[in-house]
């Protein structure tokens, strides 16, 4: 729930910015002059990026929680079986065992979702979000009915 919050306190703040950036740069825009007219073209720039970053980040967080929805309602949700250290933070071979796992599990059924999303977690607790993110679009995009964007395996972490 915490990250919930901040995900919608960051896209507020960002909403703000990008209105307030886009009135600076019709503002340029009016003024009529060569220059500003560029530079206010220029500026209008930062608000269609940052609306598309917005849009895209949410779809992606709206279709990951309906995954882990569907998979909740199965039962098929990841179980939380890592050890922790005493500061709360995940043992790193606890970690590194279940990836394992996790990867197993997607070399033997590559076409399924909840393979790729239960992977996705565990990269997260392996701490690579970047791999972490592409496991979590693999899952998304099988979801959906659509294949995989490119034959892609799991590799460690």
């Amino acid at each position: 729930m915490k990250q919930r919050v901040t995900a919608l306190v960051l896209i507020a703040v960002l909403v703000f910015y990008v209105f307030l950036v886009g009135s600076r740069g019709l503002i340029a825009i009016r003024d009529g002059e060569p220059v500003t007219i560029v530079l206010g073209l220029a500026i209008l720039l930062v608000p269609i990026v940052g609306a598309w970053y917005i849009w895209r980040e949410a779809r992606f967080g709206f279709a990951m929680q309906r995954l882990a929805r569907e998979l909740a309602a199965e039962g098929a949700l990841p179980p939380d079986e890592l050890r922790r250290t005493p500061g709360g933070r995940v043992d790193r071979d606890s970690a590194d065992a279940a990836f394992e796992r996790r990867k197993a599990e997607v070399e033997a059924a590559p076409e399924d979702w909840r393979v790729w999303y239960r992977l996705a977690v565990a990269y997260g607790d392996a701490r690579d979000n970047a791999r972490g993110r592409r496991a979590m679009l693999t899952a998304i995009r099988l979801h959906a009915g659509r294949p995989a964007a490119r034959a892609q395996g799991a590799s460690s972490p």
